[in-house]
Formats: structure tokens, sequence, C-alpha cells
């Protein structure tokens, strides 16, 4: 069986981590999986939007372990260069929003992983832990760079270095993620998220994307000249004629991602 499913529905990718019996933990296979699965997305022009998730009871228990022990094991150098670092480098510069659904446990690079999508989205009773720590290792997969830009440099050293389990609904609280639903609705809530990007007008949430991305090391005056420069792109799309149309028209806007 694959390790990681796709199916699309609605103009949305939807990508599952399915190893359910090793808590969807990553091995190379899955890893490489991923990377090409995510590269034909980004390709495929009939995917408007990216919906990610997992099988089971856990999201992504972070590295398999038991790929570590085994003969001839990978080294981490080999590990985050071929496997991880490009998962990362693909989720944030894919122009198209990507929705990471967290139906249970994400720990480690899964945690991280997560982190990385447009949109973060958990159930009630999903969970994060910076698990590094409890190891010997140090956060990977992007953690030092994006955790402490969405909770502040306090809050994610000691979550961190104390590898404490996070809470769904403190995740939320903390600016972790964007919204907890019940484990009821979840599916169908988080899904419907992924549904309304891929019918709104994904060049301009792209544009958006890069923008967020130049943010993170931009200073303010080079912020304002890339928004000067995206807007006058955004404002040359189809569906920026499309929207401003509409508008004055009085009707619902049919966008189709130019």
């Amino acid at each position: 069986m694959s390790s990681i499913l796709v199916a699309i529905k609605d103009a949305v990718a939807v990508i599952t981590l399915n190893r359910p019996a090793t808590f969807n933990s990553f091995n190379r296979e899955m890893a490489l999986q991923l990377q090409q699965v995510l590269d034909d997305c980004a390709a495929n022009k009939e995917v408007r939007a990216i919906y990610l998730t997992a099988n089971g009871k856990a999201f992504c228990a972070g590295q398999d372990l038991g790929e570590l022990v085994g003969e001839n094991p990978p080294g981490f150098e080999q590990i985050l260069s071929e496997h991880y670092n490009p998962i990362v480098t693909r989720l944030r510069n894919i122009a198209k929003p990507i929705v990471c659904a967290v139906n249970g446990v994400a720990a480690g690079a899964g945690a991280n992983i997560a982190l990385a999508c447009d949109i973060v989205v958990a159930a009630e009773s999903a969970s994060f832990i910076q698990a590094f720590s409890k190891i010997g290792l140090i956060p990977d997969s992007g953690g030092t760079f994006i955790l402490p830009r969405l909770i502040g440099f306090q809050k994610a050293s000691a979550l961190m270095m104390l590898g404490d389990k996070v809470a769904a609904a403190d995740a939320e609280k903390m600016g972790m993620i964007y919204r907890v639903f019940s484990d009821e609705t979840f599916a169908a809530e988080s899904f419907k998220i992924a549904v309304t990007l891929a019918a709104m007008p994904t060049q301009g949430l792209a544009l958006t994307k890069q923008a967020l991305n130049a943010s993170l090391h931009n200073n303010l005056g080079q912020q304002l000249q890339m928004e000067d420069e995206l807007q006058y792109k955004a404002a040359h799309t189809k569906d920026y004629s499309e929207g401003v149309a509409a508008f004055l028209e009085k009707r619902k806007p049919v966008f189709v991602g130019e």
C-alpha cells in the first residue's frame, strides 16, 4: 500500500499520509513520495488548492526511528538534505494555498512540516510536540525558523527545550495554528476551507504567499517595494478583472485562477 494517497476533489488535491501503523512517521520512501506528489500538484492546472492530512490516530510522529537502526541507515545529513528540507521548501514555494488538517498528534518533524503550511487547523483531540529534546536532538524541518515567528521567541524556546505537549486548543490560543474543530466536524470543516480557497482568485493568493515569504527577511522598505511589484501583477490578472466586474454588477464572481 502506498504511504502517500492522493485524490482530487472540487479542485483540491487531497494528500493523505498513509502509514498509520507507525503513526505516519517518515521513512525515505514516504518522504520522497511526498516530494513527488507536491511537484505533481504544483504542475497540475486542475489543482487549485492542496489539503494535507493523515490516516489513523496520528498526523505524523516525525522520523521513523526504526529506519535509523537498520542495516546501512541514512545519516541525519541525508535525512535533512534529501527528505525534510525539500518538503518544507516545496510547501512554502508552491504557488497554491495549502491547508494542513492535523487529525492527531503531530510530533517532531511532523509538527514542523504541518506548521510550514499556509493554513493549519486541527481536531480537538490533536496535539503538537517539539519532541527533539527528548532524544538529544535539535528541532529541524524549519522549526527553529517558523515556530518563533508564530508564537514568539520565549514560548518557542520553552516548547523546544522542554518538549511539552501542546493541546490543539492551546495551540490556537497562542497563534500556532488557525482553528480547532470538534473531532466530529473536523474532516468536513477543514476540507471546506480548502474548497473555499480553491474557488478564490488563486493567482492573488499565490502572490500573497510570495509576499509573506519575503516578509521573513525584508526590511520595511524592501517589503513595500515588493508589495508594489506584486500588486501590479495581481492587478493584471483575469481574476482581478472578474472580481471588479462582479462587484459592480452585484453578482457572485467566477474565478479561474488566471
